[in-house]
């Protein structure tokens, strides 16, 4: 397969077998799972109704028919509900020692498979893949047995169980499976100290919609047996395919699928052009995440950057020690080789398992909420898949008016969704999207369902290409920062800021959300709140123009009559306590004022939010943990 010899190259020193691997197959599962079992014969049959006294973290249970695959024995384990098991945003995040619990990952996948219609898998094929943090490889097996258990017919596993999450949602779309699992918690810190998640994408490759999420937190609260494959742990270090019966383990390459994919929506003889150049310095920073697998193969081999340019390149259990999150804080790295002394032209990073993105030109920080109204403005003119057309655009609701203003000038359906990338591929389905992101470094367009980080590091390669085509070596090249102005120029700049307050006591973050909610209860249009006058306050709403669903209380905002926004919500990606997000924006038409800081330009608006809130009285939080 293509880039196989590249990818065993880095397996080889980025997957040494952490102690914790090193258990026999019988050992590396069972550790997870309660040790009594209930044996099946080859094929169907009706079993005694009869108690199994189960071990001390199980309940007893009654057997019950049970339909095997042929050729698979499969065990009934008995199980107890665990509290707890309510997926956040995207799936459920917590720390690894907690998915070590016994059952606690088996229960939550058990309870999938209890929730989606069996035409949804039974005979079907499933993606399986990660970012490579710590637990995955345990995780991989107890997924496999537990599929196996339920009738799935085949998975398909990138190798080493690895493949970002754009990659997944690429693989599910044209290998035509039902779904798929991602083992990652995207940009949180990964290592035996940290973050663990899982989720399950459907079979247009995006993330499972919350009436599925809702059932799977049903399903735990009343679990009581798993359904497991008594079969041996796969060997996901090969490339080909395992059989056990009528059940097939198909091991895959993580990048080649993903790579043709992208291969068909950019013109790479032109980003080579550029990449190419001696006079054009590009650094990507893999952050020691999933896209240091993808990195060489399609920056450097493909596309012709040097191999110096990747930094972090090879993935990590532990990303490192480090927090594989692209913004201005975590991938410092990066940022101070940008703001450097004669930095690189254009610098880009990506987070743990791939969707997020960053963009940096030397000197100049390009903000999520501008980078996805950027891309847009210039697609047609610069990335072959849209030179057709552009069927609408989308941004997440806290983030910034820019890019509705570029859907203006051009004459696009556009629509603002709540945070979740999910509500983007409801409109993907129905025709209605092709490009879209949400402030939290996330960007990405309909030729998957997914937020892909490569993506948008190509898009914006494509751009600056495209800009650059015809000059001749020492010529001055148009930079991201002129890119970006004269942007600002056409379509002004709409000032924007997050402040993120992380891992605050739950309760206070409630309780300060409350107080919002009340507050905005009260409220009325013409209110004074400083010099600003309020237009709207309340709780955002969304009814989904494709299926009809409602989802309310998805962030407080406070809207003034000069456009200016406030907007509070609880994350939903974190793993512990609770992050407070707060966004602030501000529009500028003034072309002379678009060079002002963001901070100073905002800095009366960030001051009545904290005032508004009473952040601080309430959480006892002095500042954020990031601000971007």
């Amino acid at each position: 397969m293509a880039f196989s010899s590249t990818l065993d190259g880095f397996l080889l020193s980025a997957f040494k077998p952490h102690k914790a691997f090193l258990a026999p197959p019988s050992q590396s599962f069972s550790r997870f799972l309660c040790p009594v079992f209930v044996k099946s014969p080859k094929h169907l049959r009706v079993m005694r109704s009869t108690s199994i006294k189960a071990s001390s973290s199980s309940s007893s249970i009654s057997s019950t028919t049970l339909a095997e695959p042929e050729g698979i024995k499969i065990n009934l384990v008995p199980t107890k509900p665990i509290e707890g098991q309510k997926t956040g945003t995207s799936g459920l995040r917590k720390k690894v020692k907690v998915f070590q619990q016994e059952n606690y990952l088996a229960n939550w996948i058990q309870a999938l498979f209890n929730s989606l219609p069996s035409e949804d898998y039974k005979n079907g094929i499933l993606v399986l893949g990660g970012d490579g943090r710590y637990f995955n490889k345990e995780a991989a097996q107890i997924i496999i047995k537990i599929a196996a258990g339920n009738g799935v017919g085949k998975i398909l596993v990138g190798k080493e169980g690895l493949l970002s999450t754009p990659a997944v949602s690429a693989v599910i779309r044209k290998r035509k499976a039902n779904g798929g699992f991602i083992m990652s918690a995207s940009h949180n810190p990964g290592g035996p100290e940290y973050d663990w998640g899982i989720k399950f994408n459907y079979s247009s490759g995006q993330p499972a919609p919350e009436s599925i999420t809702d059932k799977i937190y049903g399903n735990t609260l009343s679990m009581s047996e798993l359904k497991v494959a008594d079969i041996p742990d796969v060997d996901l270090s090969n490339y080909g395919v395992t059989r056990y019966g009528s059940f097939m383990v198909e091991v895959i390459d993580p990048v080649s699928d993903y790579l043709e994919l992208l291969e068909s929506v950019f013109d790479f003889q032109l980003i080579k052009s550029l990449l190419s150049r001696l006079d054009f310095r590009f650094a990507f920073d893999a952050m020691h995440a999933i896209t240091g697998a993808y990195a060489k193969p399609i920056f450097v081999d493909k596309l012709g950057a040097g191999p110096e340019s990747i930094l972090n390149g090879v993935p990590l259990e532990d990303f490192g020690l480090g927090h594989p999150d692209p913004n201005l804080t975590y991938a410092k790295e990066l940022v101070d080789i940008m703001y450097g002394e004669n930095g690189p032209d254009f610098g880009a990073a990506s987070d743990g398992d791939g969707d997020r993105n960053m963009i940096l030109g030397r000197g100049f920080f390009v903000t999520p909420s501008d980078s996805v109204a950027v891309i847009a403005a210039n697609a047609q003119a610069t990335i072959p898949y849209f030179k057709n057309s552009v069927k609408g655009l989308a941004r997440s609701m806290p983030t910034s008016g820019a890019l509705d203003r570029v859907a203006e000038k051009l004459n696009l359906p556009f629509f603002e969704v709540p945070t979740g990338w999910k509500f983007f591929g409801n409109l993907m389905d129905a025709g209605k999207l092709s490009i879209c992101g949400e402030e939290s470094f996330g960007t990405g367009s309909d030729h998957i369902r997914e937020k892909d980080g490569i993506w948008a590091v190509l898009a914006w390669l494509s751009i600056i290409a495209y800009r650059n085509k015809d000059k001749k070596a020492g010529d001055k090249l148009i930079s991201v920062s002129d890119v970006v102005k004269e942007y600002w120029a056409t379509y002004g700049r709409n000032f924007f800021s997050r402040y993120d307050y992380e891992e605050c006591e739950s309760e206070a973050a409630n309780k300060m959300i409350e107080y919002l909610r009340e507050s905005i209860s009260k409220s009325k249009p013409g209110d004074k709140y400083g010099s600003y006058v309020l237009e709207f306050a309340d709780d955002f709403t969304y009814t989904d123009p494709v299926d009809g669903s409602v989802v309310s209380k998805q962030g407080v905002r406070f809207v003034f009559t000069d456009g200016s926004r406030i907007i509070y919500r609880l994350s939903g990606t974190g793993s512990a306590g609770a992050t407070i997000r707060v966004y602030i924006e501000k529009f500028e038409a003034d072309p002379s004022k678009h060079d002002a800081d963001a901070q100073i330009a905002l800095k009366p608006l960030i001051d009545l939010a904290l005032s508004v809130s009473k952040l601080k009285e309430v959480t006892g939080r002095e500042k954020p943990t990031v601000i971007t």
